[in-house]
């Protein structure tokens, strides 16, 4: 775990410290450093990264990054710079100058809170999954001071708590994503969840088996389970942050691999198919940094978990399904299986009820779209809602976290897309419009109009692409987690 602090008073120096600041920093006037050495990283700061590891005393290097790093509100110039420079480091302690951000700016504040959540994010590496016959001795960052003016210090150290809560609940969304599809199979992930929450007083989950599912009528993840030798199952998450109240419902997309069914992927399409089901793994993630801060609040987490294989059950294109809702659905694309199971998870959130309540939002989860990507790129997660209330909410908690979304139009005019000739629905459109679309419009159709939904897709989103390889990223967990804390501080 990494420790951290804010500081406002003298910085106490050490040789095992990164210092990460600015040209022009009124901090570094209180620091004794080397006049020459500091004139030459002032100078190339100017216009780029001025980085030096060799006679920095009293640290043990020294980063200078152009303030239009720091206060980049469109793109990451400050994680794009830190990350090559802390994947490898020899200093176990950071030193964050936060001197160059005023609190009361919203955009400052986004900034301050997505540079921590990266740097919490640090804690946890792929190494850790204990795969390699070679440990890694790779020197691990354990410490990071914030420091500040002493205006500053309440805002950091509130905004630094939520940043710790939030990114436990990344990393442990993404240790999940991140595991083979050989061993996190359905049953694997709720046991992997349930050993999680065990120190959750809060956290509690009931399951249903394959055999449930079916009694229970959710015909659709059943559909896209059967054909596999490791059956579906339905993880129901409750966190209980106060005795009574409204509650939150999420959905999340677990299909722990994605072959396409019969509608076959190509190999290359398939290599990452394991993180199909980040949108589970996000909602997990969630309540788990819900229950680390303690939020006075109640959610509920539908987690759908599948494998979608080719076996002598699998579904066919053309087999039609009865979902949890009675609605009938036609399969004619065994490849658009999550649009299946999340149909039938979010019907079972429509119908849960605490104290007599019905849920006060649902918001569902997926790596659903190829399209969605080619539309938004990597750094948009789509959103769809005919709710004007929590999109506007969730578009600000976007900004406020810089976990952003982008909404898209979803009415009736996008009903076509979902019609079919033997069924009450298709699950795939019949060209190639609007395909991003026409899977919400599809999602749509299984929660009531009177309450309030939301679909995210983040198959854009979920990982993190770098050096020719994917990652889980934890999105779009900042973004939930923001829209919480700005509701609980209206």
């Amino acid at each position: 775990m990494i420790n951290a602090q804010v500081i406002s008073s003298h910085l106490t120096t050490g040789m095992g410290n990164h210092l990460i600041s600015f040209a022009n920093s009124r901090l570094l006037a209180e620091v004794a450093l080397n006049p020459e050495l500091f004139g030459g990283l002032q100078k190339d700061a100017a216009a780029s990264v001025a980085d030096c590891a060799y006679g920095c005393h009293p640290f043990a290097r020294i980063t200078l990054l152009p303030e239009n790093h720091w206060l980049d509100s469109v793109t990451y110039k400050l994680q794009a710079a830190l990350r090559p420079l802390l994947r490898k480091t020899h200093c176990p302690a950071l030193i964050i100058d936060c001197s160059l951000w005023d609190c009361g700016n919203v955009a400052h504040r986004a900034q301050i809170v997505s540079l921590l959540a990266f740097l919490f994010n640090l804690e946890y590496q792929l190494s850790d999954l204990g795969l390699k016959t070679t440990a890694s001795q790779a020197v691990r960052i354990n410490q990071i001071t914030l420091w500040c003016q002493p205006q500053q210090q309440t805002c950091l150290e509130k905004w630094l708590r939520e940043a710790q809560a939030t990114s436990r609940g990344m990393v442990a969304a993404r240790r999940l994503a991140d595991l083979p599809s050989s061993s996190c199979t359905p049953e694997f992930v709720v046991s992997e969840i349930a050993k999680c929450i065990a120190g959750y007083p809060a956290l509690t989950y009931e399951v249903l088996d394959e055999n449930q599912i079916k009694q229970q009528g959710l015909g659709l993840l059943n559909a896209v389970g059967k054909g596999a030798t490791n059956p579906p199952r339905l993880l129901i998450l409750h966190y209980e942050g106060q005795n009574q109240g409204p509650f939150r419902a999420y959905v999340g997309k677990g299909i722990t691999f994605d072959t396409g069914g019969m509608w076959l992927k190509e190999g290359a399409g398939m290599y990452t198919m394991k993180y199909d089901m980040c949108g589970a793994a996000s909602v997990f993630g969630l309540l788990i940094a819900a229950a680390e801060l303690k939020l006075p609040v109640r959610l509920v987490g539908v987690l759908a978990l599948a494998e979608n294989m080719i076996g002598p059950d699998v579904m066919r294109p053309g087999d039609v399904a009865i979902s949890h809702s009675g609605l009938s659905v036609e399969i004619n694309n065994t490849d658009a299986e999550g649009r299946l199971v999340l149909a039938d998870a979010i019907s079972w959130a429509s119908q849960l009820r605490l104290d007599n309540q019905k849920p006060q939002s649902i918001i569902d989860m997926a790596t659903l779209t190829g399209a969605v990507v080619k539309a938004l790129g990597y750094d948009l997660t789509g959103l769809w809602s005919e709710d004007s209330a929590l999109s506007q909410q969730l578009v600000q908690a976007g900004r406020d976290s810089r976990d952003e979304v982008w909404p898209l139009p979803l009415d009736a005019r996008f009903a076509p897309q979902v019609e079919s000739a033997i069924a009450d629905l298709s699950n795939t459109p019949p060209n190639n419009a609007a395909i991003s679309t026409s899977a919400a419009y599809f999602l749509r159709c299984f929660c009531p109009d009177d309450i309030p939904w939301a679909h995210l897709d983040i198959s854009g989103t979920a990982l993190w692409r770098e050096q020719g390889r994917s990652v889980a990223s934890g999105r779009p967990i900042p973004l939930l987690m923001q829209h919480l804390l700005n509701d609980l501080e209206k």
